[in-house]
């Protein structure tokens, strides 16, 4: 049996369990920023596999009220953390700084913050220091996407031991990502950006911010997820962005969601997309494939 289906039914049964099967460990200190406590949740699943995710959701870059407002650590975990914890993934959801208080690339060198912590802390966790995933949705897809490419290298001469580690993640998943923000005209994006595109050096700061500029031959793997019928990020950001990966040979694939929305179920008043099991399983399969060594991963 081809192993994504396999992986969607694992989703299935997973979803009619208990959380209590995981252990929480809530509000974990990764990193200070101006007396502001950077928090994650670190969800251990039952039967670790030795691998570590990273999970943005998304929210427009924003909370209201700034930074901790809202617990952005806990929004749409609930929908993309148990297929992974169910097959083994320890996942790190993270908080980061978010508008109206803060901007670009505030949230940036957040997510880049939480991924050097994992990687400093990995025996801690029981997790594989080089070989990290990571999974956002719109906002947050924009943020792993843009940390997974510019892959920064660890700051050597850094008095901190965790920001000598690198920035870097080995596989990505991406739901509705904004890839290229100089061609989208929404009003989170100006407000995230804190300048218009077309403001002096404002294609430069743009292009800067935008995932897609970033694209190499040394690119992580990269699994695009994405509506067609999203009205907030549309489906061509995605396109763009499986040409890019392609034309210097990166490992792509673009799932087109039919009908699909752009919520974080991709459905409709309120009643999750009927292929969201399949995109679940989708996800989990891609990170199987390209963070466990071939010897150990399933054959599709």
């Amino acid at each position: 049996m081809h192993r994504t289906i396999v992986s969607a039914l694992l989703v299935l049964v997973f979803a009619d369990q208990s959380w209590a099967q995981t252990r929480v460990e809530k509000n974990v200190v990764y990193g200070m920023y101006s007396g502001l406590a950077l928090l994650m949740d670190v969800h251990r699943p039952e039967k670790p596999n030795g691998y570590g995710v990273i999970f943005v959701s998304g929210s427009g870059w924003q909370a209201p009220l700034g930074y901790g407002a809202v617990g952005l650590k806990e929004g749409q975990i609930g929908i993309w953390g148990p297929p992974l914890l169910s097959a083994g993934y320890t996942v790190f959801a993270i908080n980061h700084r978010a508008t109206p208080r803060f901007h670009y690339p505030a949230a940036v060198e957040d997510v880049q913050r939480a991924v050097r912590f994992v990687r400093h802390h990995a025996r801690q966790f029981s997790i594989d220091p080089n070989r990290l995933g990571a999974v956002g949705g719109s906002s947050g897809a924009h943020l792993i996407g843009l940390v997974a490419l510019l892959a920064q290298a660890g700051i050597s001469d850094d008095s901190d031991p965790v920001n000598r580690e690198p920035a870097a993640l080995q596989a990505i998943v991406l739901r509705a990502a904004p890839t290229d923000l100089g061609k989208m005209s929404h009003g989170a994006v100006v407000l995230f950006m804190e300048s218009l595109s077309t403001a002096p050096d404002g294609e430069k700061l743009y292009s800067a911010a935008s995932p897609i500029t970033h694209v190499s031959p040394s690119s992580p793997p990269v699994l695009l997820l994405h509506g067609d019928s999203d009205d907030t990020v549309p489906f061509e950001q995605s396109v763009a962005m499986e040409g890019a990966l392609r034309r210097v040979n990166v490992p792509v694939k673009l799932v087109r969601i039919a009908g699909g929305e752009h919520g974080p179920n991709f459905g409709t008043a309120g009643k999750p997309h009927a292929d969201l099991p399949k995109v679940l399983g989708e996800t989990v399969a891609w990170l199987d494939d390209h963070l466990k060594p071939q010897s150990t991963s399933s054959t599709k």
